[in-house]
């Protein structure tokens, strides 16, 4: 597919921008930045990073890096991190990255070589989880199951092609700029929603099985559950914005959360084995999942992935249906609050 730009697989590589948005990542950023910084592009290459830390241990830390600008972020949020950083942004292409991420070598040469080959508004590839405690490489075996991702093709993998969304992603930058950039004004899911804009516009998410960028998973259950809880809260905030982006996957963890809510009521009104049955296969789904995957990738681990899967699925439902009911008691879709998810 010959690409908008008029560009041949021969012209030299484009000016691309990588943008990071940090918020008191002193722990992880150089991570990222070194990553970023052996890329080996080809091209001109930039990195920013938009600072929304508390206090300066992040900034200190990314100032040990000659060459990468910092950014203000007085918004706090990763969106606002995002568009601050876009604001600075001058490549044709524009690489967005995480602070708790690390980009593999050859990253950057070969998505841009996909959005060459595709013409696509966006690319990326799988989101694979790195844990170094045996709790976060639980959570990384639980995000890449079905039972913790559903059907989402960059966590779960399968062909290369269009898909609804990608992690990051790898933009061109004249298709980011028509859809509105970055919502600065919504904290989660806003991967989610840019590519839902994105392809209203007419544009493409491609999925690209050989890209994949790795990622730290949280450490515990109170951050696994706060990070769940908020993507569950704003989800309901994007879907006000943007109905038609439901899917029906997206409405199992807030039905799962009702129906083990309704189970002792109905053990109360004398159907306790129909109160029982739904707990009772959740969590025997849950550990023959969880075993299931631990003895095919060899990872002692996934006996904390019920937990885990636990946490993600009772989290992500709660957060939701909170959002759910504060809509309804203000009558308006107001934003829920912001943590460090």
């Amino acid at each position: 597919m010959p690409h908008p730009d008029g560009r041949t697989a021969a012209d030299p590589p484009p000016p691309v921008s990588v943008i990071i948005p940090a918020r008191d990542a002193e722990a992880t950023i150089l991570e990222a930045i070194d990553s970023v910084l052996a890329q080996q592009y080809g091209g001109r290459l930039e990195l920013i990073v938009a600072d929304g830390s508390e206090g300066p241990a992040t900034a200190a830390v990314v100032r040990r890096r000659p060459g990468v600008r910092l950014v203000a972020n007085p918004g706090r949020t990763a969106s606002a991190g995002l568009a601050a950083a876009l604001r600075a942004a001058r490549g044709a292409v524009v690489a967005r990255c995480d602070a708790h991420a690390a980009l593999p070598p050859g990253y950057l040469r070969r998505a841009v070589a996909t959005l060459r080959r595709t013409g696509a508004a966006n690319v990326g590839g799988r989101l694979r989880p790195v844990g170094r405690t045996f709790f976060e490489r639980a959570v990384g075996l639980a995000m890449t199951t079905r039972l913790g991702a559903g059907g989402a093709r960059y966590r779960i993998g399968g062909p290369e092609g269009p898909v609804d969304t990608v992690p990051f992603g790898v933009f061109r930058r004249a298709a980011l700029d028509a859809a509105g950039g970055f919502d600065a004004g919504l904290a989660r899911n806003g991967d989610y929603e840019l590519n839902w804009r994105l392809r209203a516009r007419g544009g493409t998410v491609w999925f690209d099985p050989a890209l994949h960028i790795a990622y730290r998973p949280r450490g515990g259950v109170p951050a696994l559950a706060t990070q769940y809880y908020q993507w569950g809260s704003w989800k309901l905030l994007m879907l006000r914005r943007h109905p038609g982006s439901l899917r029906g996957r997206q409405l199992a963890a807030p039905l799962l959360v009702l129906g083990l809510a309704a189970a002792p009521l109905a053990a109360l009104a004398g159907a306790a084995e129909i109160g029982a049955a739904l707990p009772s296969v959740w969590l025997a789904a849950l550990a023959a999942g969880s075993a299931a995957a631990g003895v095919r990738r060899r990872e002692p681990a996934a006996v904390l992935a019920p937990l885990a899967l636990m946490t993600m699925h009772l989290s992500w439902g709660a957060g939701f249906l909170f959002s759910a009911l504060r809509s309804l008691v203000r009558g308006t879709a107001a934003a829920p609050e912001v943590g460090r998810a």
